[in-house]
């Protein structure tokens, strides 16, 4: 029987500096080190565009994070799109946490298992208000909402049209334009 090894963010913070993890593509879930999927150019692409467009969307009103991580309790995902408070030189020291995230969201080509159920448990049990998953086969946009104990108690799938986020009330954003 295997026992593994647990790891705290300060821990994994502390491989980081000491060049342990050195270009090796992982991030902290749950404890755990993990490797990162590699990107496909589809998912790599989606994520960008995606990016550029929330950043017109929310100029003045949010930071719009690429590929970036954010720091919860016992996890250090890196998220495709992370949208956070204001102002950005909030995070000269410190990559954002709970209380700076408006919304996540995450591209699915290849980790849409992972992302629906590793990572919607992760960012419900940090109380991220809001969680997408863009998952390119079906191209919809999986929204999660309302986190309590671990889970999302509202999960919609969206096909078409836009999805106002919970933090803009004010912002429509297009599933056409997210999903390219």
């Amino acid at each position: 029987m295997k026992t593994l090894v647990k790891w705290s963010v300060e821990d994994y913070h502390r491989m980081i500096a000491a060049g342990i993890l050195s270009d090796r593509p992982v991030e902290l879930l749950a404890g755990e080190i993990v490797e990162m999927s590699p990107e496909t150019p589809i998912h790599y692409n989606t994520a960008r565009r995606g990016t550029k467009y929330l950043e017109e969307l929310l100029a003045g009103k949010a930071e719009v994070r690429f590929n970036g991580p954010v720091t919860l309790s016992s996890s250090e995902p890196e998220p495709d799109i992370a949208i956070v408070r204001l102002p950005e030189s909030a995070y000269n020291e410190r990559h954002p946490e709970p209380q700076d995230i408006f919304w996540i969201i995450e591209v699915a080509n290849t980790s849409l298992q992972k992302d629906v159920d590793i990572k919607a448990a992760i960012y419900a049990e940090a109380g991220i208000p809001e969680y997408w998953v863009l998952n390119l086969a079906a191209k919809n946009i999986i929204v999660f909402r309302e986190p309590e104990n671990g889970k999302y108690l509202s999960e919609q799938t969206i096909e078409e049209g836009v999805i106002i986020p919970l933090a803009f009330v004010d912002v429509q954003v297009s599933v056409e334009r997210l999903l390219g």
